[in-house]
């Protein structure tokens, strides 16, 4: 049967494997008695095995804990009197509760309890055959509470140190696991982020180049105008995308994120591709809003603006904004074909409900009539 051994750094196996090498020869120094050939023996036996027992403690507590055994029943065999030499087993009971399995774990403690009575019936049985007197009842009592009550001790402290490395290992775990759902969401984030910016640019650049192409021969200067609004927004798509790839990169550099402020260059860049786009703000802010509300009302706003460019029979749109004292809505309005929504495979809309609930919002995206509307409310938090 193949023994299973616990894994073990280099430099603990070489500790354990040379402490129980001295042990053995300073307790084989002591153990020996000159002239005595068969105590000898008996005493060579006995500090083999727990030497052994010694060196397999953190190696094999299992192992470890049947060769004590082993060695207590040679040293009782050959009616050896108690030695320093026992103080291995008290090593051997710790090893079973810090390192051993479940089975070892608690034969340790078996032991413990066990070899308590075995010491104490031992002592009676070696100290003569006479019959005790009642009068010795308490110091048979307090052979058995002493010895059980440092064999206990070990294995007590060997059951802390196991429960203080579990806890330490289960806190280690949790931590990781909090550090991977936090990498996780980050990198939802990030890809959310990326669909945004890189759907509303190509959007706006495929409209622009269209244009650009049909207008090349009648109008120059609009196909000029075409391509430099593909420049810009080109450029302004690379710029962040190389934000967001510096943030794979170095979870720490979060950067500038887009704001309310923002929105007109949004507007801007939609009209220019040939959007005719409507905006009203009614009610007005009262206040300047938090930062995780505007990045998710401006996103929110890129999204609905690209699927309108995309999706749109018209070039109509209409974009809504009402500031409440505790809330602010938004809705973005657009013709579709049927008041069809966008495709079921598309990740548009399911970026943009993710959004606002994690803002602490909710948002609808369906069709009214010929036209398809996405409205969005998000908490502001300055109500009084």
């Amino acid at each position: 049967m193949r023994i299973a051994l616990r894994p073990l750094l280099r430099y603990q196996l070489v500790v354990d494997l040379v402490a129980a090498g001295l042990f053995g020869l300073i307790a084989t120094v002591l153990e020996l008695q000159p002239g005595d050939i068969g105590g000898n023996l008996g005493a060579v036996l006995f500090v083999a095995l727990l030497a052994a027992a010694f060196a397999f403690r953190r190696l094999h507590p299992g192992v470890g804990l049947a060769l004590a055994w082993a060695g207590a029943i040679a040293q009782m065999a050959f009616l050896r009197s108690p030695t320093p030499t026992d103080v291995v087993i008290f090593a051997v009971l710790y090893g079973t509760a810090a390192y051993g399995s479940r089975r070892v774990f608690w034969a340790g403690l078996a032991s413990s309890v066990g070899g308590a009575v075995v010491v104490t019936v031992y002592l009676i049985v070696r100290g003569g055959a006479e019959v005790y007197h009642p009068q010795d009842a308490f110091a048979v009592l307090a052979v058995l509470l002493s010895s059980g009550f440092a064999f206990l001790l070990s294995w007590v402290t060997g059951a802390l140190v196991r429960t203080a490395a579990r806890a330490s290992a289960n806190a280690r775990a949790q931590r990781a696991a909090e550090e991977a759902t936090v990498a996780e969401q980050e990198r939802v984030r990030i890809a959310r982020d990326m669909h945004d910016v890189v759907a509303h640019s190509l959007a706006v650049v495929i409209a622009q180049a269209d244009g650009a192409r049909y207008a090349a021969a009648q109008d120059p200067a609009a196909a000029t105008q075409a391509l430099s609004t593909i420049s810009s927004t080109a450029r302004a798509a690379l710029t962040d995308v190389r934000l967001l790839l510096t943030q794979l990169r170095h979870s720490q550099a979060d950067g500038p994120q887009p704001a309310l402020a923002d929105v007109e260059t949004l507007y801007a860049q939609v009209r220019a591709a040939g959007v005719e786009l409507h905006t009203m703000v009614d009610p007005g802010p009262g206040v300047e809003p938090p930062a995780a509300v505007q990045l998710a009302l401006y996103r929110i706003l890129q999204e609905a603006l690209t699927n309108a460019l995309r999706h749109g029979v018209d070039r109509r749109v209409s974009v809504r904004f009402a500031w409440h004292p505790e809330r602010v809505e938004l809705s973005v309005r657009n013709r579709r074909a049927g008041g069809a929504a966008p495709t079921a495979g598309g990740h548009g809309v399911i970026g943009m409900r993710e959004r606002a609930q994690l803002a602490g919002g909710t948002l609808s995206a369906q069709s009214e009539g010929e036209d398809f509307v996405v409205r969005a409310t998000l908490p502001i938090g300055t109500s009084s």
